[in-house]
């Protein structure tokens, strides 16, 4: 199995059960004007309806056993007594759900927005490291199970033990020794029932595990699909999610199971002979005081208050299942994010757009360093070139001007000022980036484009459209501009996609462009007049470009040739030709051919080194491969007659 297996198997601990139910806890102290008549009122109806009203019928029954008889008129008091509790323990109880229900809506509203708050907090190596639909079902969870949490509370805990106090006080009144009786009964139960229960808490996170899984595995499948298809490999796919789907069908059973056949084996009893001293001491101590009525009211609220006993493993169980599902999220939230913003930060005032980065340390968690003292220098307005082999560490430089990872040693600047001294909202709005992967939202084609800058007008849109060549295929969709582009995109080709994501910068209007292989998906037509389009849009903007087609950059102010997180080389493209040195080696081998099967060798190592440390470097092409970014048209023009 897979490193998400492995993590998906990690069962929440004490600390993150204990920081959900704090949070649970917080919510109903936030809601308190309405959570704590929620919590009280229902208490207060079974009280007319388990206690009061049967005490009534008692009286009644005691009544009627006396020598004198009962007639209509001595019993219509009970009656009508009777009926008015009922009547009002139903109203009672209709204010306290009404109140509930506003509790149990407003406190998961709110508990979804700060999952949600929570997971955009969290750095891009968390996203990584963890299944989307697993987070989907572990963010969800966390709001929906504070209803169940709270209901249980409302229903089962407080419903149950306020009316058991008012039945003990009650019962106290006829004879103490029932009081004693009952309450030593159910802590023997509770006493013997505790340590099952507990030992079934590693089997309910085993089965909350494995619903984990199967949720991460439907996600995975779902998501790429039309992978899975093209490899013919819907039966496999298909036979992992039974086997999967199997194992939280066994873990759920067993957990069941130890609940069923040990925890109310023991309970069930327990409840019946509490019930059966209650009559015993009733008949044997209750004297002759104690009559008819006595023992009606002895085997009724014993009745009532062994349920409690008898429920003790489903309440258990109820708040063990919502906390457990509430805990795999909180779990989450135990490491704090890596990359935050300042406690103090600095007002947004750069002295222009140059780029530098100074002695810049960086590797990702467990991995070897990148960088080790880099520096980098890019003047504002000036069109920078970054090439060189995979595992270069060009599209982690990108990164880490975006601020996606915090630096280990040096700092990275902006126009004078520090990235990590600034919020990071604030930082990347000075920048429009392009990845060679655009990723796309499950909206409308107008909506993916706008995302960029959501006050734009229609105008601003469609001027970013065509300048993008987007209208040249959304004037073909169903809806044009408003048609649904499908989860990731899938409506859309790559170079479609890559048109957008285009859309995307020339509307964001951002003083700094990072561009990673933004026309690799595109044909050489579309691609000459896309990158006339982008030529145009750095003008007088700071550039940052990553390319491995070096036909695309070779126009660029400045070419950066990077090996193993180092700069060995920087000119223009006619400088570093009459060098003879790297860049010179990369353009010869991309004008003849492929690389050497030496230097091919070094760099998939390169690539297997970049992907351990969760880089993002893209597989270098050849001439009539991908390219990355615009050149001006006759550098392209050139390099093709070459």
């Amino acid at each position: 199995m897979g490193q998400r297996d492995v993590q998906e198997k990690t069962v929440p601990g004490r600390g993150a059960v204990v920081l959900a139910l704090r949070r649970y806890v917080r919510e109903l102290l936030r809601l308190r004007r309405l959570a704590l008549p929620a919590l009280l009122l229902p208490a207060v109806g079974n009280i007319g309806i388990r206690y009061v009203a049967p005490l009534l019928i008692a009286k009644l029954a005691g009544r009627a056993a006396d020598g004198d008889g009962l007639t209509l008129a001595s019993a219509l008091p009970y009656v009508l007594g009777f009926g008015a509790v009922l009547l009002l323990a139903e109203a009672v109880w209709r204010v306290g759900q009404h109140c509930l229900n506003r509790v149990d809506a407003l406190g998961m509203e709110h508990l979804y927005v700060i999952g949600m708050d929570e997971l955009f907090a969290r750095d891009a190596a968390f996203f990584h490291d963890n299944f989307a639909g697993s987070l989907t079902k572990r963010v969800l969870s966390f709001g929906r199970r504070f209803e169940d949490f709270v209901d249980t509370v409302t229903y089962r805990i407080v419903g149950s033990l306020v009316p058991l106090v008012f039945g003990a006080v009650v019962l106290w009144r006829y004879e103490p020794l029932l009081v004693v009786g009952l309450l030593g009964m159910i802590g023997l139960t509770v006493a013997g029932a505790t340590p099952l229960i507990r030992r079934r808490q590693r089997l309910v996170n085993d089965r909350e595990a494995a619903v984990a899984r199967v949720s991460g595995h439907v996600a995975d499948s779902l998501m790429n699909m039309e992978t899975i298809r093209a490899f013919a490999a819907e039966r496999r796919e298909a036979g992992e999610h039974r086997r999967r789907v199997a194992e939280s069908r066994r873990l759920t059973l067993r957990s069941w199971d130890y609940g069923n056949l040990r925890v109310d084996t023991l309970v069930a009893p327990m409840s019946v002979l509490t019930n059966v001293l209650g009559l015993v001491v009733a008949l044997a101590f209750g004297g002759p005081g104690l009559g008819v009525e006595g023992i009606v009211v002895a085997f009724t609220y014993y009745s009532n208050a062994t349920q409690i006993m008898f429920e003790f493993n489903q309440i258990y169980r109820r708040l063990e299942s919502s906390m457990t599902e509430a805990a795999q999220f909180t779990e989450l939230l135990l490491d704090p994010p890596t990359v935050l913003d300042p406690a103090e930060p600095e007002p947004l005032a750069p002295q222009g757009t140059g780029v530098r980065f100074e002695a810049v340390t960086f590797a990702h968690a467990g991995a070897k360093p990148i960088f080790r003292g880099l520096d980098l220098d890019v003047p504002g307005g000036a069109r920078i070139g970054l090439v060189g082999r995979s595992g270069g560490g060009k599209t982690t430089l990108t990164r880490l001007l975006l601020r996606m990872a915090d630096l280990d040693a040096g700092r990275v600047l902006i126009g004078g000022q520090d990235i990590s001294r600034l919020r990071q909202t604030d930082l990347r709005s000075l920048i429009a980036y392009v990845p060679q992967d655009p990723a796309m939202f499950h909206r409308s084609l107008r909506e993916n484009i706008v995302f960029a800058r959501p006050g734009a007008t229609d105008a601003e849109i469609r001027a970013a459209a065509e300048a993008a060549h987007v209208t040249e295929f959304a004037e073909q969709l169903p809806d044009g501009f408003d048609t649904l582009v499908g989860e990731r995109g899938v409506k859309l080709s790559g170079g479609q996609r890559q048109r957008v994501a285009l859309a995307r910068a020339l509307l964001r209007d951002a003083p700094i462009l990072l561009l990673d292989e933004a026309t690799s998906a595109l044909d050489s037509e579309s691609e000459l007049l896309v990158q006339d389009a982008l030529w145009r849009l750095m003008e007088g903007r700071t550039a940052l470009v990553v390319a491995h087609r070096l036909s695309t950059v070779a126009g660029m102010d400045r070419l950066v040739v990077l090996d193993h997180g180092r700069v060995v080389e920087q000119g223009t493209h006619a400088e570093l030709l009459a060098a003879g040195g790297a860049y010179a080696r990369l353009w010869r081998h991309q004008s003849g051919g492929f690389l050497a099967e030496d230097e091919s060798e070094d760099q998939d190592q390169d690539e297997d080194e970049d992907v351990n440390g969760q880089g993002r470097e893209r597989e270098g092409a050849g001439p009539a491969g991908p390219s990355v970014q615009p050149g001006p048209p006759e550098a392209s023009a050139a390099s093709d007659r070459r």
